[in-house]
């Protein structure tokens, strides 16, 4: 299974990751990039022209990975997204889709 954003994903082990003390790591995907363009520094080798970016809570560090050195391991059903000065809020649900739930009361209930 591909990751995309919100995932949680596992560092594979390889030279470059191990080098890093990276490999076997968990973090969350926080976003996709094509590197020729945005000029990242790509941890692994990158033929298709894709990276994933993974931040790790525990470093407070993202890193930039190709493909094939990150694992999936799940969609983090229920998690919330937020933006501010949104008033809108994402839900993950079980097919893994982020689904909107505005926190604005609907227009028929305007007295509660």
């Amino acid at each position: 299974m591909k990751p995309s954003f919100g995932d949680t994903v596992r560092i594979l082990p390889s030279s470059e990751t191990d080098l890093k003390t990276l490999s076997g790591r968990v973090g969350s995907v926080y976003g996709e990039t094509t590197p020729s363009v945005t000029g990242v520094e790509v941890v692994g080798d990158c033929p298709n022209d894709y990276a994933l970016n993974v931040h790790f809570d525990e470093l407070a560090q993202s890193f930039w990975f190709a493909p094939a050195l990150v694992e999936f391991v799940d969609h983090k059903t229920g998690s919330e997204l937020s933006l501010d000065g949104v008033n809108k809020k994402w839900i993950r649900n079980d097919s893994s889709e982020w689904e909107e739930n505005s926190s604005k009361k609907p227009w028929w209930r305007f007295w509660a």
